[in-house]
């Protein structure tokens, strides 16, 4: 090689080289910007957002929300402070202090017995050979236990507010230690939302339902953004976040029949019934993924498949996180009430991404 041409190839590659290590400290930068009492606040420009587009998405959407980029809220409308019942939107809180109770040793894992911790369990069913004796925390956490139908655990897929309510009663009040009266303080805020220094106190009801507000959900999402870590503390192990967000059920798993089975008596539910719906392979502990059906049909056509997000009262209510555009939507009280509506939303929402990443597939 002569030597003009070998200078003319270190050059380009230190050239490279500085790209890439500022690429990765840029990333580093964004990626260590956390909200402190309040939101740090930047215009949808400085972070490649186009605001008339924001704009068009939140008018389509109603209610109440906000968008939050590379760590800065940098749109909101409605009341964005405002505290509501999230519905469905907080089984992955849920998810979230069941992973804690594992990480904290208050429970051995997922696949530990609840009959362990609720010995009425083992004295339903009969006729079934017992089944509910073989609950395992996995199965609850993923509406695979098959609580109050035919079907014994991890056979079939039961969207089951009856399922989430003994998750809920046996994880906060046995596992925990709490009550209905404290289970707010002792657990939710301080394990949680204290850390992540909400600003409009999220709560939980008797029932076990929560009301947060849009930018204190935001801070939920950010901190699965970042991996289980909040302003250099580890809050989550990143292993459990990764769990968690990206390990949907197969395709192939059945919806339960529906055939009800005996449950303890009086169970409550936290909201609705069972079998409300299928999970489009689409389902990680609670969250909702952007996967493939049966028919290999994506659960969001046109929409970067590493997307995530919690949804209730059919969409109506919702958190969004695009990963890879570091980008996070939450809505509450929208005009939604159809996946095709849900799909627009976000269609909407990636439409007003206007830098260089907005084609992540």
């Amino acid at each position: 090689m002569q030597p003009s041409l070998l200078r003319i190839v270190v050059l380009a590659g230190v050239v490279s080289l500085i790209g890439v290590r500022s690429s990765n400290e840029c990333l580093a930068q964004v990626q260590s910007v956390f909200p402190e009492q309040e939101w740090l606040v930047k215009s949808p420009s400085d972070v490649g957002l186009n605001a008339p587009k924001l704009n068009e998405m939140s008018e389509y959407l109603g209610g109440i929300g906000c968008v939050v980029r590379q760590g800065y809220l940098v749109h909101t409308w409605g009341d964005a402070a405002q505290r509501t019942d999230i519905a469905s939107c907080c089984k992955p809180w849920y998810a979230h202090f069941l992973f804690k109770a594992i990480e904290d040793g208050r429970l051995k894992g997922l696949e530990e017995r609840v009959v362990d911790v609720e010995p009425r369990l083992a004295e339903l069913n009969p006729s079934l050979q017992h089944k509910d004796r073989d609950i395992r925390w996995r199965h609850l956490v993923t509406q695979t236990s098959c609580y109050g139908v035919s079907e014994r655990p991890g056979e079939a897929f039961d969207y089951s507010d009856y399922n989430m309510a003994l998750l809920f009663d046996n994880l906060f009040f046995k596992v925990n230690g709490s009550t209905s009266e404290s289970v707010t303080n002792d657990v939710l805020h301080k394990q949680l939302t204290d850390l992540l220094m909400c600003q409009d106190e999220p709560r939980f009801n008797a029932k076990g339902r929560l009301a947060v507000s849009p930018r204190d959900f935001a801070r939920f999402g950010l901190l699965y953004l970042r991996g289980g870590e909040w302003r250099g503390r580890r809050l989550l192990s990143e292993s459990s976040v990764q769990r968690l967000l990206a390990t949907p059920l197969p395709a192939s798993l059945p919806r339960s029949s529906g055939k009800p089975a005996e449950m303890i008596p009086g169970q409550r539910s936290i909201g609705g019934g069972s079998n409300q719906t299928d999970h489009h392979g689409s389902y990680s502990f609670t969250w909702w993924t952007n996967g493939l059906d049966r028919n290999r049909q994506r659960h969001w056509p046109a929409i970067p498949h590493d997307t995530v997000g919690a949804f209730g009262h059919k969409g109506k209510r919702a958190l969004v996180l695009v990963p890879g555009l570091d980008l996070i939507v939450v809505w509450n009280d929208a005009a939604i009430d159809s996946p095709a509506r849900e799909a627009r939303a976000l269609q909407l929402l990636l439409g007003a991404v206007s830098d260089s990443i907005s084609s992540v597939p």
